[in-house]
């Protein structure tokens, strides 16, 4: 039996066979807004695996392979034999149609991406109440040639003749679109559809269930022992905190490590914020010093990182002895990184399942194995969404729980080049300016990020009919859902002018502004 479904003592009503899509985790995150339980498995998982976990329903997800290609990725035949409905998206009906007895073959005249309207052919079961001609993300190089036995079309496209297909007899389905992404407009009603009324799901997935098994299962692992976190101010650190407060009280100890490179006046208030108003116990490490000395004379973004971790896990080790002992040391741990640790992404040339290198906790950064701590991480099978939807449940106010994500290393990697108490100060200011007239503009909620960036160059301005000679600022907003592709945010001039015009006149050493358009791909959102 594979870790992954062993989160808790709670089994999924859906899961996904990960078959290498980069949107697998999408269609967990879509079920669970139906508040159902959903869970991304590896494509290798055995029937009897499945059958263990006795799920509702099985989605087969997307993948880049081809069915037909030599060494495809390909499920247990078992699965078939389960006796629930299966679901098969992209790939996965293409699965299901090469191992059920019909043909794929390649997309015959040309492949078919984005946008198409999806022509309705059947409106039973799972396109029922889809409107005809409503727009479908295409994203496939193959196409059905012809169904197995008992298969009939449901939907097809200008380009694909089986758009969508159904057993419904064996309650076996198939889309050739991806019905999970925002761009699919009658997508969610699809998996509706197959949750509720093909799978008969309940929707017993709550944030009210999630805190009260999340309590329950704290309290039974801890005992009375005690509990380590290392506290950042994140809404994943800031809600973890406050569950395990809310499960053991004085077992929990929270250390913050200020390294320095935290944005203006956020040290003090996470001080004042956790230990004074909610009486959470932290621990402040002051360490600006100790960092800051160890990047001297370093430029390149990647050792930084390298840099502030190491010292991060020497800081904590000290510190840990100092406080401890403690049996448990607290982790906030999300579902994504399960997944990526479970490594059921899938190898685009081999087709093979590979393990996935995680980039560093946000708080811990990959704390050695020889600190002797048992692991609490009761957000593991979380996603960021529905971490701050527990973080409200939990009483956290809106300041904490809309914060938009900040990395691990700080302000240290949005500086780039040398590091030095000059440009944090500078930035500090910069950053505070775009984020106050953000939020007075009223479109702090609608941006998935925004910071400034300090780049290591300078350029002439006037100020005063004085010749300056000073750092340009980089203004960088984004819109997610997930972080995983952004694009740019379309901000009003107007509010452009204002921080532009704040940031030249009240931050020490700037006389440039520039806003940055780039997406992701084929930019990323952090310049370092």
């Amino acid at each position: 039996m594979p870790e992954l479904p062993l989160l808790d003592k709670r089994k999924p009503a859906i899961v996904i066979l990960d078959f290498g899509s980069q949107y697998s985790e999408l269609i967990a995150r879509r079920i669970r807004e139906t508040e159902v339980f959903s869970l991304v498995m590896s494509y290798r998982t055995s029937a009897n695996e499945l059958r263990s976990l006795a799920p509702k329903g099985l989605i087969l997800s997307g993948g880049p392979s081809s069915v037909y290609a030599d060494g495809a990725p390909l499920p247990d035949p078992g699965i078939w034999d389960l006796g629930i409905p299966v679901l098969g998206v992209c790939y996965g009906m293409q699965l299901m149609v090469h191992q059920l007895g019909g043909q794929v073959e390649p997309a015959v005249g040309k492949a078919e991406y984005g946008k198409a309207p999806l022509e309705v052919d059947d409106q039973t079961a799972l396109l029922a109440n889809v409107v005809n001609g409503s727009t479908m993300w295409m994203s496939h190089g193959d196409s059905v040639k012809s169904l197995p036995e008992g298969f009939v079309r449901l939907a097809h496209t200008v380009n694909t003749l089986e758009a969508a297909i159904a057993c419904h007899k064996r309650k076996f389905y198939g889309v050739q679109f991806h019905p999970e992404v925002v761009h699919s407009k009658d997508g969610m009603l699809v998996i509706k559809n197959f949750v509720y009324k093909i799978s008969n799901c309940e929707p017993d997935w709550t944030t009210t269930a999630f805190v009260d098994e999340a309590v329950h299962q704290v309290r039974s692992q801890v005992g009375d022992k005690r509990v380590l976190l290392a506290l950042s101010g994140g809404v994943d650190s800031s809600t973890l905190a406050f569950l395990l407060h809310k499960a053991i009280g004085s077992q929990l100890t929270c250390m913050f490590i200020d390294q320095g490179f935290m944005r203006k006046g956020e040290p003090e208030f996470l001080m004042d914020f956790f230990d004074k108003k909610f009486h959470i116990n932290v621990e402040y490490i002051n360490a600006r010093e100790r960092f800051i000395s160890k990047l001297r004379g370093v430029i390149d973004p990647e050792e930084k990182r390298k840099i502030i971790g190491t010292e991060f896990i020497r800081v904590f080790e000290e510190e840990s002895a100092r406080l401890g002992p403690f049996d448990y040391l607290a982790q906030g741990t999300l579902y994504p990184d399960v997944i990526e640790s479970a490594g059921t992404n899938i190898d685009l040339k081999t087709g093979e399942r590979v393990a996935v290198k995680i980039k560093s906790h946000h708080n811990v950064g990959g704390l050695p194995k020889d600190l002797q701590f048992k692991l609490v991480e009761p957000l593991r099978k979380l996603f960021k969404d529905e971490v701050r939807k527990v973080g409200m449940a939990l009483g956290l106010p809106g300041e904490i729980v809309r914060r938009h994500p900040f990395p691990g290393p700080g302000l240290a990697i949005r500086i780039l080049g040398e590091v030095t108490n000059e440009k944090l100060n500078c930035l500090r200011d910069a950053d505070l300016i775009v984020r106050e007239e953000i939020n007075t503009a009223g479109l702090y909620d609608e941006i998935w990020q925004a910071f400034a960036v300090l780049l290591p160059v300078c350029s002439v301005g006037v100020m005063g009919d004085q010749r300056t000679y000073a750092w340009p600022i980089v203004l960088r907003c984004v819109s997610s859902e997930d972080g995983m592709t952004a694009d740019w945010s379309h901000l009003p001039y107007d509010v452009l002018e204002l921080i532009s015009n704040r940031i030249v006149n009240e931050v020490k050493g700037v006389n440039r502004v520039v806003f940055d358009i780039t997406s992701k791909p084929p930019g990323t959102i952090e310049w370092e």
